[in-house]
């Protein structure tokens, strides 16, 4: 195994696989240099100079450019390169050329629904309307479970702190948000738990639901009811009752829809644990299935790439406006556009939004945009997605899983233990974290820079979420782990 790598022919830099001593040479062949300083494992150093000015090259697209003259063998981070973005850009579709492939069908043991969705989970969920009723919501899920029998996974409640006192776009994404878990498939009953006298009420909310099977979905009004955690707990042994009637059955891939998020990146995020997610896309994808990717912050710098991927113009100028209108969001709270998110970002090695979004976007893979999504939309259109919604791990993730993800696959390089209303992955960037945190890790890439191939590495995830899919429960799931936050934009009243 090298202790360095050059990602790209063109690159002007090359990524510390293990920690560089000083003195230690870098040979690429056409290009021998020796370490000027330590260069810490994941970061960057150049491997050649670079004026003042000019830009500093990765995956073969420029990350920033340098603040000050840097010399070869100098360790390249945020005191020496800055970001070279703009605000608002215009854009002009170029699009790449694509042959889409088709590959053999594979099963997973899943649940189908009536209303032709499938699930990969039968769980009962308890969906509080508002803020005030969390407490209530948690106590319903606790006793129901003694009750859970046959082919139900658990009782879970969701807890949120909205659904009064919000105004415009923050009250309709809450109840959109609700919906969307509402009619969720990974949910075979639901009880939908209001206090009585929020905006989000029940009947509001029923306007969002839509149609929907009695037998499946129950509402309780607390204030309306003498005891309602009693009576909460007798609609959740229905609601078992009724979800016990679906066993698992051999469902096609084509069927799953998995999200795409990272989360605490370091310098091996676009290495190891993205481009794998991004080849595991192209596979399901190749299958007939579907993928959403977001975090739309962290696609500024490498948007181009996905918008001359999209199928045609009005996909293109869809992916414009979901680029630009979140920059208008940023600018609009008087915020700049182009801070990178986080200071364990950096401290992995990432320098630039663009070093970030260059390895985030890797997760998308080469298949075509086949459907651009605002935040709350359900997805309906197989192949790839892009989704609006923010970088922040925990309304990314549930955004995933409101627009119709079974799975959501989080990399990361620093590790997290949270959960989302589906089964998350984690898969770590770098072996160290895996061990370190075999409780929180559920797939390691860092064996692409010891001794397996992308290929192979790449089947494996496939493979794996084939297994999750089929019950296999994830870290997350076995700590009890299950998270969900709403976008919030605006005032409270």
């Amino acid at each position: 195994m090298q202790d360095f790598l050059r990602i790209h022919e063109d690159d002007n830099v090359v990524v510390a696989i293990n920690t560089l001593e000083p003195g230690t040479l870098v040979d690429l062949g056409d290009v021998q240099v020796e370490a000027g300083e330590e260069i810490p494992a994941g970061h960057k150093m150049a491997i050649k100079d670079i004026a003042c000015g000019e830009p500093v090259t990765k995956y073969g697209f420029r990350i920033g450019n340098a603040k000050e003259d840097i010399k070869a063998g100098q360790w390249i981070h945020t005191h020496n390169v800055k970001t070279a973005l703009g605000d608002l850009l215009d854009y002009t579709y170029e699009p790449v050329e694509y042959e889409e492939k088709t590959t053999e069908d594979v099963t997973f043991m899943g649940f189908n629904r009536p209303d032709g969705k499938v699930g990969v989970r039968n769980e009962i969920w308890v969906i509080p309307t508002v803020g005030c009723v969390n407490n209530v919501a948690t106590a319903i899920a606790k006793q129901a479970n003694a009750f859970v029998k046959g082919s139900v996974d658990e009782v879970i409640a969701f807890p949120h702190p909205y659904g009064c006192s919000q105004m415009g776009d923050d009250q309709e994404h809450t109840r959109t948000i609700l919906a969307d878990l509402i009619n969720h498939p990974n949910a075979g009953g639901v009880l939908v738990l209001g206090l009585g006298c929020e905006n989000s009420n029940i009947d509001i909310l029923k306007e969002y639901i839509g149609e929907y099977d009695p037998n499946r979905v129950k509402f309780l009004v607390a204030q309306e009811s003498d005891d309602e955690i009693a009576d909460s707990v007798e609609l959740c042994k229905e609601l078992i009752d009724y979800a016990a009637t679906f066993e698992r059955e051999p469902i096609s891939v084509s069927k799953l829809i998995i999200g795409m998020k990272c989360g605490g990146s370091d310098g091996f995020s676009g290495i190891t644990a993205n481009p794998c997610v991004g080849k595991f896309s192209d596979i399901l994808v190749s299958k007939g299935g579907t993928t959403i990717l977001t975090e739309v912050p962290e696609m500024f710098g490498a948007e181009t790439i996905l918008m001359n991927r999209c199928a045609n113009e009005e996909l293109f100028n869809k992916t414009v406006d979901l680029i630009n209108d979140f920059k208008n969001y940023f600018t609009s709270h008087n915020q700049t556009i182009y801070e990178n998110p986080s200071p364990g970002n950096k401290k992995g090695g990432i320098s630039t939004l663009e070093d970030k979004s260059l390895g985030c976007t890797q997760k998308s893979g080469s298949a075509l945009v086949k459907g651009v999504l605002a935040y709350g939309e359900r997805v309906t259109t197989p192949g790839l997605n892009l989704l609006s919604a923010p970088g922040n791990d925990l309304v990314a993730a549930t955004a995933l899983a409101a627009s119709g993800a079974h799975i959501v696959l989080f990399t990361t390089g620093r590790g997290t233990p949270f959960a989302s209303p589906v089964p998350t992955v984690k898969i770590s960037t770098n072996s160290r974290l895996a061990n370190k945190k075999s409780n929180w890790i559920d797939f390691n890439t860092g064996v692409l820079v010891e001794d397996k191939s992308m290929n192979e590495t790449a089947q494996a995830l496939f493979d794996y979420v084939v297994e999750v899919a089929s019950g296999k429960k994830v870290c997350a799931e076995e700590s009890g782990f299950h998270d969900m936050a709403i976008f919030k934009q605006g005032v409270t009243l």
